[in-house]
């Protein structure tokens, strides 16, 4: 890795999003805690609200590194107890943002472990939308519950590494 990515990056309408090689978060579910959650410091793009861990990518770091590097750094998420479910991308052509979602394969606590965080919680998937979420995760979300409803249900994972690390 040589580069870090932690900076803004400009829409051409002047919006501003967080990560030069783009951003990518982890979503991790356990069948009975439910969805990880982070309370993001009222400091934070956003702040005072509710979304997954996650953050900058790196140069040559994929989505799922990253994801997996920013979740471990903020709250603390073992890599080894979790699964690949699958992986959602948001691609503005300027910038993307994904979303990991993995199965957490066994209980574990949450560690606040940087001050990013106000607290973190596991909160039933029915009641994530009761929470004041980040505005993009609240976009997201509808559509994220429904294709982990159909992984909770059996559908099929997907592995999102890159074909080098996979080797």
């Amino acid at each position: 890795m040589t580069g870090n990515g932690d900076e803004w990056v400009f829409a051409p309408d002047g919006r501003r999003f967080w990560g030069r090689f783009g951003a990518a978060g982890l979503l991790v579910h356990h069948a009975d805690l439910g969805v990880l959650m982070q309370h993001r410091a009222a400091w934070s793009h956003n702040g005072d609200t509710w979304g997954l861990p996650g953050g900058a990518r790196h140069e040559h770091e994929t989505a799922l590194e990253a994801a997996l590097r920013e979740a471990n750094e903020e709250a603390g998420v073992p890599a080894e107890l979790v699964s690949v479910q699958f992986s959602s991308v948001l691609d503005l052509g300027f910038w993307s943002y994904t979303t990991v979602v993995v199965r957490a394969l066994e209980p574990f606590e949450p560690v606040i472990s940087d001050r990013e965080s106000i607290a973190l919680r596991w909160v039933p998937a029915e009641l994530v939308d009761a929470l004041p979420l980040h505005p993009g995760f609240a976009l997201s979300w509808p559509a994220l519950r429904a294709r982990l409803d159909g992984a909770d249900a059996g559908g099929p994972a997907t592995d999102v590494r890159s074909p080098e690390s996979r080797a």
